[in-house]
């Protein structure tokens, strides 16, 4: 017979389980501790947490092994869930036919993605905290990086463009209340996370420019050229080259 948790109530829901999936997989307790679950609970939970609602089983079995057979695939998420932790499988709702996280679960990812679209909203979007360097740093890791699933890659995609385009607006943002060191870090944390992407030099040549440090901005103009040239034998484009007056 499964052992398989039945779905929790709302009071069971405030467990205080936290789900980090930018960086690397973690699952920590409501004291912010680590607790180590295998990589097939891993790769569960992720799922769960990727797609934010109820999802039936063959679906969640079909997307964790797809090169078995359904017979297969199910019995390995039936063996998968009898293997949760005890004091892990408060994270999963489970029914006969379907699972999702359990009431009261963070993901990072969810916050991280919110932020983001806050940031791109424009000023009257942003909440009091959101231009806060914390931010540079939810916005600065890949999700999941090294993870190959197909159900992985897509959504790392898509956040690594929205993340990008965050990062970018952030240090606008920045700018526009004179925190140029601030600004300088998110642009810069854009330009680790793509080093050929013209927009996120142009960030950085404004924070300089808006800091009247011509020469700053040139050397980095000169920076991205000569990459450019390099990895692509391409030349910026005119609209980098008339922010630096060239």
């Amino acid at each position: 017979m499964e052992l398989d948790q039945p779905r929790p109530t709302n009071g069971q829901s405030q467990n205080g389980l936290r789900i980090s999936l930018l960086g690397r997989f973690e699952l920590t307790d409501g004291s912010g501790m680590p607790m180590p679950v295998a990589a097939g609970t891993q790769r569960l939970l992720a799922l769960l947490a990727l797609r934010g609602r109820v999802v039936h089983r063959a679906a969640i079995a079909g997307a964790l092994w797809p090169e078995v057979s359904d017979r297969h695939a199910l019995a390995s998420l039936r063996s998968t869930l009898l293997r949760i932790p005890s004091a892990a499988r408060a994270a999963v709702a489970v029914t006969d036919v379907d699972l999702t996280l359990s009431d009261g679960i963070t993901v990072d990812f969810r916050d991280a993605q919110t932020l983001a679209h806050r940031l791109l909203g424009g000023p009257n979007a942003l909440n009091e905290n959101d231009l806060a360097t914390a931010s540079i740093s939810t916005l600065a890791f890949d999700l999941l990086p090294g993870w190959t699933d197909e159900w992985v890659v897509n959504e790392a995609e898509e956040w690594r463009q929205l993340r990008l385009h965050a990062l970018e607006a952030l240090a606008n943002q920045l700018v526009s209340h004179h925190r140029f060191a601030d600004a300088t870090a998110a642009a810069m944390a854009a330009i680790r996370a793509e080093p050929l992407r013209e927009s996120a030099h142009a960030a950085l040549i404004r924070v300089h420019l808006a800091e009247s440090n011509q020469s700053e901005a040139r050397r980095q103009f000169d920076r991205y050229q000569s990459l450019l040239q390099s990895e692509l034998g391409i030349e910026p484009t005119p609209r980098l080259r008339e922010l630096v007056g060239i």
